[in-house]
């Protein structure tokens, strides 16, 4: 188990700039996930730690060794692909040992790795089997068995479970938290799916145009993200945001109006916060159908999802906003109705993008 260190880390391909002076600590023992949208840079990342891509400037740290410029076999790393790589013509037993023979492991510590990495992996009545004779779900146990084998110092993961099916991507999603408790290991895992990295992550790394956003635990991701971008990247939906102007103070927080000219008394604290360009930022189930409510919309959509339902509203001035409705209500299509807000758990962004929390989630 190693502890990862990038320092300043730049990417370029040619005159185009991927990543640009990232740093991040990893400590050993971390489920660390990157997560952001195709093209933010967390595949290039994760292949330059793995020595798949040249550093542009920077420097990689495993545990206290400088492995920048060392080949991939040197990392003591395992990484597990998108696409499983099996050898086709091989069994599983063949596909686990392969890596190790061609490292001059002996014959009966293979053996045994591969017994420990089965039982773990539930393969061992799978051994003698091709990969073409698997399903997708085992063929992708049989790919992070080979990186189990290996005893790695770091496990990588790019994007392993994106080929599956819903249903096997819970359960294999499910497999690799089982397995991180009881290696202990340190993991890095490349996903552009907010649900496996909110189910998975002790840490979650938010990319952005090849810059960390924000890192931080999946709890505090939800409840305090750092700028508007986060906010609306986490959460199934996103959180909701309304362009407000700002009133007069009580108390030491901001007052502000929403689209229709009624005022809410938010709990974000007024030091730091400018007078202008603010947008409100609220997640769905912290808003509620209410006839006082000071937002007004109307019901355009409306989804049952069984345990609860969704119906997206446009506000005055066209901004969209979804609310959570208890299961079994389901306002009608076209109607009006008000919405109130939740105050300790609403959030205000400059026009930055940057985050003001209210004071409760302050500490």
């Amino acid at each position: 188990m190693a502890g990862l260190k990038l320092e300043n880390i730049c990417k370029r391909y040619g005159a185009v700039q991927v990543i640009e002076n990232l740093s991040l600590d990893v400590a050993p023992g971390e489920f660390v996930v990157f997560l952001g949208p195709s093209g933010c840079g967390k595949t290039s990342l994760l292949r330059m730690i793995a020595g798949l891509e040249e550093v542009t400037g920077g420097r990689i740290l495993i545990g206290d060794r400088d492995v920048t410029v060392a080949p991939p076999g040197q990392r003591n790393l395992a990484m597990v692909f998108q696409h499983y790589a099996l050898y086709p013509h091989m069994t599983v037993r063949d596909n686990l040992a392969f890596g190790l023979k061609n490292l001059g492991v002996p014959a009966g510590e293979i053996d045994k790795r591969i017994q420990e990495s089965a039982r773990m992996l539930e393969l061992s009545a799978l051994l003698d089997r091709k990969p073409g004779q698997l399903s997708g779900g085992q063929r992708q146990r049989v790919a992070i068995g080979r990186a189990v084998v290996k005893e790695p110092g770091i496990f990588l993961f790019d994007e392993p479970l994106s080929n599956l099916d819903a249903a096997l991507r819970g359960r294999t999603r499910l497999e690799l938290a089982q397995l991180h408790q009881r290696l202990g290991a340190t993991m890095v895992f490349v996903t552009h799916d907010q649900i496996e990295a909110m189910t998975l992550a002790t840490r979650i790394v938010v990319m952005k145009g090849g810059a960390i956003e924000q890192v931080a635990t999946p709890a505090e991701l939800y409840r305090r993200p750092a700028t508007q971008f986060v906010a609306s990247f986490i959460g199934t939906p996103g959180m909701g945001f309304v362009p407000v102007e700002r009133g007069a103070d009580v108390d030491g927080c901001a007052v502000v109006t929403v689209p229709g000219g009624l005022s809410i008394t938010t709990r974000v604290p007024v030091a730091g916060l400018p007078a202008q360009g603010l947008v409100l930022g609220v997640r769905p189930e912290n808003l509620k159908v209410a006839e006082a409510g000071p937002l007004r919309g109307r019901v355009e959509l409306v989804e049952f999802l069984g345990e609860r339902t969704l119906a997206h509203l446009k506000l005055e001035g066209d901004t969209p906003l979804i609310v959570t409705v208890p299961a079994g209500v389901s306002p009608r299509l076209g109607s009006h109705v008000a919405v109130s807000v939740d105050v300790a758990e609403a959030h205000l962004f400059d026009a930055e993008g940057r985050a003001h929390h209210a004071q409760e989630a302050l500490s």
